[in-house]
């Protein structure tokens, strides 16, 4: 099976979100049939609302900084679905991920022609699947897996990991995790288990309550971010500089934008000396991170910003950082999202701070269409643009006067979009 055989039956599958079906029994019995990859692996298991993708990638960089050989799984994808499943900081190759796909999908038919499946195992389920079949074929020495959705019936989870982080959690994908704080905040805490040492990121009280009444349950012994001090904090659009204090001392210099990254790299340090990486490691791995797609400046001229905020706590995020280094300039925004997300609040908290507001749609079957989305921001003067193309090029409409600065938000799938118009580097 080639990779765009593979790539085209996993679409196939559905919407890893719309078609998500929570659960480890299926995974269990695929990988059972796999001859079980996941024990011969150690993992770091990251879960959160926001920020986990990017504390994800702060740690393998300095896992990788210290000589440890990496796997990395993450999601969404920007490009390519490879992008899923890093080897040493690197995308697998098509031909492996094909090689894997293979793999995957004979055991599950397998299981399927014997009734032991009831149906075969979507999207998030098959690339998870995958990802542990490649990691501990390598093999990898250590293996940060991020969570899809949730924690507790997260694919993820099937995982027995030397150490749990859990990042900030907020409010997201409500339909499946519940509509409270406390509840979401549950299923987040569903990582945790006992014996498992755990890092707990700065928390909403309510939040807070459920994970540390979870951990006490389960006896982990958590090391909180918030009992490390910040000093000589020094933000600018490029990223963040800063002392952390607490058992160890380290010069942290973060190349990951805006404010919330700050909390970010420091769930990342810490978590690093969880696992006893050296602190030069630990510094020099944080500072070469890259997490694309997230305040991702891909243009001087003009000045583009790219920043996948999907969700009132990422958009809240955006605002802070338009609203500490573009207060005063002209802000052009370019926006789309999906129909399930929560669009008049995430209109209502990024509109106001734009002179010039685009809205637009990805290449996506639940992507709002662009006077959808103008209908429900209700705000003044929006203009709809059919696509990337068209958003941009209206951005540069020479009648009017010229932005500072061009931010393309809201949906990943937009974002990757631009990335791949604009030509960012993959």
């Amino acid at each position: 099976m080639t990779y765009p055989d593979s790539v085209h039956f996993l679409y196939s599958l559905g919407n890893e979100i719309k078609t998500a079906k929570l659960g480890l029994e299926r995974i269990a019995l695929v990988l059972d049939a796999l001859g079980r990859p996941q024990d011969r692996l150690r993992f770091v298991h990251v879960a959160g609302t926001n920020g986990k993708g990017s504390t994800c990638a702060m740690i393998e960089a300095g896992l990788r900084a210290a000589g440890v050989r990496t796997g990395l799984f993450t999601s969404p994808h920007l490009s390519e679905p490879t992008e899923r499943i890093r080897i040493a900081g690197r995308p697998v190759s098509p031909e492996r991920f094909a090689e894997a796909f293979r793999q995957v999908h004979a055991a599950v038919e397998k299981l399927l022609a014997e009734e032991a499946l009831d149906w075969h195992t979507t999207y998030f389920e098959t690339v998870t699947a995958m990802a542990l079949v490649v990691f501990a074929a390598e093999p990898v020495d250590r293996v940060v897996l991020e969570v899809g959705l949730g924690g507790r019936l997260d694919a993820t989870n099937i995982v027995r990991p030397e150490l749990c982080v859990i990042t900030p959690v907020d409010f997201d994908h409500e339909s499946f995790l519940g509509k409270s704080l406390p509840a979401i905040a549950g299923e987040k805490a569903g990582i945790l288990k006992s014996g498992v040492p755990a890092v707990f990121a700065r928390q909403r009280a309510e939040a807070a309550q459920v994970l540390e009444a979870r951990a006490a349950e389960v006896g982990a012994a958590v090391t909180h971010t918030d009992a490390w001090r910040i000093d000589d904090l020094q933000l600018d659009a490029r990223g963040s500089r800063f002392r952390l204090a607490g058992e160890r001392r380290l010069n942290i210099a973060c190349p990951l934008a805006g404010e919330h990254q700050v909390e970010n790299a420091v769930t990342a340090a810490v978590a690093l000396v969880r696992l006893g990486v050296p602190d030069a490691a630990i510094e020099s791995g944080i500072a070469a991170a890259v997490w694309p797609g997230r305040l991702e400046r891909v243009s001087e001229r003009p000045e583009i910003v790219l920043d996948g905020a999907h969700n009132p706590a990422g958009a809240r995020a955006l605002a802070a950082y338009i609203g500490r280094f573009y207060a005063g300039r002209r802000v052009c925004l370019i926006f789309g999202a999906m129909r399930d997300k929560a669009v008049d609040e995430i209109a209502g908290i990024l509109f106001p701070l734009a002179q010039r507001v685009i809205v637009t749609a990805p290449r996506q079957s639940r992507a709002l269409s662009p006077e959808s989305l103008r209908d429900l921001a209700g705000y003044p003067a929006v203009l709809v643009a059919r696509d990337i193309a068209e958003a941009l090029a209206m951005s540069q409409d020479l009648t009017a006067p010229a932005p500072d600065a061009i931010f393309i938000t809201g949906s990943l799938f937009l974002v990757a979009e631009a990335r791949e118009r604009i030509g960012a580097p993959q």
